[in-house]
């Protein structure tokens, strides 16, 4: 029974893995509200806060036991194993998605979200002036960054790992969305497309004996790309999380209703009923990347048509994501 119980333990921890990564890969929604509502996030900052000078010392030691034992590697192992499967079907699912039903999957995420506000507000009862106060400022920032404008993509390594530190916030501050970050820096396509793609196909070759990536300036060029961005986020994670870990403790309240003020903020960016507008030059042409794609401007949105058939279809998801939410959050109670 408990090697069962252990089986089923480990199984859901690489799910929730999955869920983070796949959340993280969509602009606008935020893994780090997967692990606030799945009642994991205190455990996962924790985890990360751990990496610090006691485990450097324990790893240049050989004691690699102890090293394991002390950053809760069991946890963390499991939750990046899903994160890592995430980036190379769940991601690209959704990718395919998007591109094929683009209103229901940013309907579905909404719905997501507004379950989270809910889940999360509903047992928050230490709203006074100072907690409404910064609930409205998070709002603020939230609702800010729906109007900020893409920048160009840009794959300067110094860039490439600044990117990386920012773009893993979605997964340590729930609600803010590191993939919308990447889009507003320019550089979504290159490295949450691009270089995953080139990783993946790299990783397909080798596995077949071929080596002629070897060859290939472009391919290299992505994988230098994806280790600084790699480098960046393993670097962002470990510095946000002590400084989240210091916060939560000593601004637990306040924190909490920023969160909350951001989250709502951030329905905007997710709003589903959109249309996606690309950067053109004097004469009308789109604008495009290195890998050919159109650089995203920004976002028109629209009020949807009530007597659409497609509409009440979006709506139907809206209630969807709702539900994904309380039954995260009803497991993560259970547990």
């Amino acid at each position: 029974m408990d090697k069962t119980r252990t089986f089923w333990d480990k199984l859901f921890l690489i799910i929730k893995g999955l869920a983070m990564g796949a959340a993280n890969k969509v602009p606008g929604v935020s893994g780090g509200v997967v692990a606030f509502v799945a009642g994991f996030y205190e455990e996962f900052i924790y985890s990360l806060r751990k990496f610090n000078l006691k485990a450097f010392k324990l790893l240049i030691n050989g004691r690699f036991v102890s090293f394991y034992r002390y950053v809760n590697g069991r946890f963390l192992g499991l939750l990046f194993f899903g994160l890592l499967i995430s980036y190379f079907s769940v991601s690209k699912l959704l990718d395919y998605f998007i591109k094929q039903k683009e209103l229901y999957v940013w309907a579905w995420f909404f719905g997501m979200i507004i379950g989270s506000i809910y889940y999360i507000a509903k047992d928050y009862h230490h709203w006074n002036r100072k907690t409404i106060a910064f609930g409205i400022l998070g709002a603020l920032a939230g609702i800010s960054l729906s109007f900020l404008d893409p920048a160009q993509e840009n794959d300067a390594l110094w860039f490439v790992f600044l990117c990386g530190i920012l773009s893993v916030s979605g997964m340590t501050l729930p609600g803010l969305s590191g993939s919308f970050l990447l889009i507003l820096m320019g550089n979504y396509v290159l490295l949450l497309v691009d270089a995953i793609n080139a990783l993946y196909d790299t990783i397909s070759e080798v596995i077949r004996g071929n080596l002629s990536f070897i060859d290939d300036g472009i391919r290299l060029h992505r994988l230098r790309i994806l280790m600084v961005f790699t480098l960046g986020s393993g670097t962002g994670l470990v510095v946000l999380s002590h400084l989240l870990s210091y916060v939560l403790k000593h601004f637990k309240n306040i924190t909490t209703a920023i969160i909350i003020g951001f989250i709502s903020g951030s329905l905007g960016v997710v709003w589903p009923w959109k249309v996606t507008l690309y950067k053109t030059d004097a004469l009308g042409a789109y604008l495009t990347d290195s890998n050919g794609e159109k650089i995203i401007e920004d976002f028109k949105r629209y009020l949807p048509d009530i007597a659409a058939a497609e509409t009440w279809a979006a709506i139907g998801f809206i209630f969807f994501g709702i539900l994904v939410i309380l039954m995260l959050g009803w497991y993560g109670k259970r547990e």
